[in-house]
């Protein structure tokens, strides 16, 4: 343990020197560093594909499921996805030295604010290797130096990622401290890194409940994190049946085991019998099974019984929650007692009912007439994320290179002493 706790504290320490060095470096710098990894990845490709490998055959060993080694594996269109991941994150506007809301105050000066990194962010994740270039691109055109801790599954592979980062960071002419892979298994490490405030500035988990549970609870620095992706798609009276149809059957089946996936469908009694038979068959076509209260049974006498523990469980599976509301203003009291505060939809073609919706429903995500699928940073134009959070203070929702950094006032004068 302690052997744990020194190696921490070296990374620590390496890191937030490494953040002062990249907090002044330029636009160009970083985005140089970036090609730089790519093309270290690139060249690399033989080493990867034989890391990956290992951790494949350990996985198999140990017993992962197919889903597991699936998110595992690193093949060619996986590593060439990573490759233009990281250079689109290159291309994205730098926002560090930003300034905004200059000001002149009667007194004289100028008063605004600067964009400025967070510092170092300590990255918690499972599985996916491919988190740790995404991760690492996204900390450094953000000016944060990173701290990552992938999952034991994926240690040969994040080593051997990480060798790459180092690579071109040191090409380009920055610290190789800018990143950091966790390269112990010890779940000790975890306990280290989310408690050591005066080396890291925020923690970002991204894997399962049980994680994000731990992380939330230990840490002892900020933490940019959401729980569960209960998420609602509500069916007005004034919806088009059709668009209402798209919507709901997109939301549950383009992907069943994200956080952006619908979990809960609400419908009124008025489009009920119209749209829920509809939509029962094409959900049966693809094998998602129904739970509804008691006024949807009555329309879907093959739907199973929804208790209570339904409402707020997040299935991330091809099974649905349905029920039938009065109107708005039940749903919007059904979404903000079950949400998870991610992501919920109106489908309605009436716009004070639309305006209403986006002011009280409170999640990080609220769409009108649109697939909660959209809810990511891709789609939302940031190029990539580093998470979501469902959390009110400073970021919310898919957290991209403006979610990774902070404001600080700036004042400018020229002699002026406050009289």
């Amino acid at each position: 343990m302690s052997d744990v706790l020194e190696y921490m504290n070296t990374l620590g320490e390496q890191a937030r020197k490494a953040a002062a060095r990249l907090a002044r470096a330029t636009t160009e710098e970083k985005k140089r560093t970036l090609e730089s990894i790519a093309t270290a990845i690139d060249e690399n490709r033989g080493l990867l594909a034989e890391e990956n490998k290992k951790d494949l055959q350990a996985g198999k060993q140990n017993g992962l499921d197919a889903a597991l080694l699936d998110r595992l594996e690193l093949n060619a269109e996986r590593t060439d996805s990573m490759l233009d991941g990281i250079r689109q994150i290159a291309n994205l506007p730098d926002p560090i030295g930003e300034i905004t809301d200059l000001k002149y105050r009667p007194t004289g000066i100028q008063v605004g604010k600067m964009r400025v990194p967070l510092g170092v962010v300590g990255i918690i994740y499972e599985s996916r290797p491919n988190v740790t270039a995404d991760a690492a691109a996204l900390c450094l055109m953000s000016g944060n130096a990173a701290i990552l801790r992938g999952g034991s599954e994926a240690i040969h592979s994040n080593k051997a990622i990480a060798k790459c980062i180092a690579q071109g960071l040191e090409s380009a002419g920055l610290p190789s401290a800018c990143v950091q892979v966790v390269e112990t298994t010890d779940r000790a490490a975890v306990g280290a890194l989310i408690t050591m405030p005066e080396f890291v500035d925020v923690i970002v988990p991204r894997g399962g409940k049980g994680l994000i549970e731990r992380v939330s609870k230990e840490a002892c620095v900020p933490v940019i994190k959401h729980l569960d992706g209960i998420c609602h798609v509500f069916i007005d009276d004034d919806a088009d049946n059709q668009k209402a149809i798209d919507v709901a059957f997109n939301s549950k089946t383009h992907r069943y085991g994200t956080c952006n996936t619908m979990e809960t469908l609400l419908v009124t009694k008025l489009k009920a019998p119209e749209i829920l038979p509809k939509l029962a068959a094409m959900y049966g076509e693809k094998g998602v099974e129904l739970r509804g209260c008691s006024l949807t049974r009555d329309i879907l006498p093959q739907a199973k019984p929804a208790t209570e523990e339904d409402w707020g469980t997040e299935y991330l599976a091809p099974i649905l929650s349905i029920r039938i509301v009065d109107g708005l203003e039940d749903a919007i009291e059904h979404i903000n007692t079950h949400s998870s505060k991610h992501t919920e939809s109106i489908i309605t073609e009436n716009f004070t009912r639309a305006r209403r919706f986006l002011q009280e429903v409170d999640s990080s995500s609220v769409m009108v007439n649109a697939s909660t699928r959209f809810a990511d940073g891709f789609e939302y134009g940031l190029g990539a994320e580093i998470g979501i959070s469902t959390d009110k203070f400073h970021a919310r929702g898919p957290v991209g290179l403006e979610g990774l950094t902070s404001q600080k006032y700036i004042v400018l004068g020229d002699g002026h002493i406050r009289q």
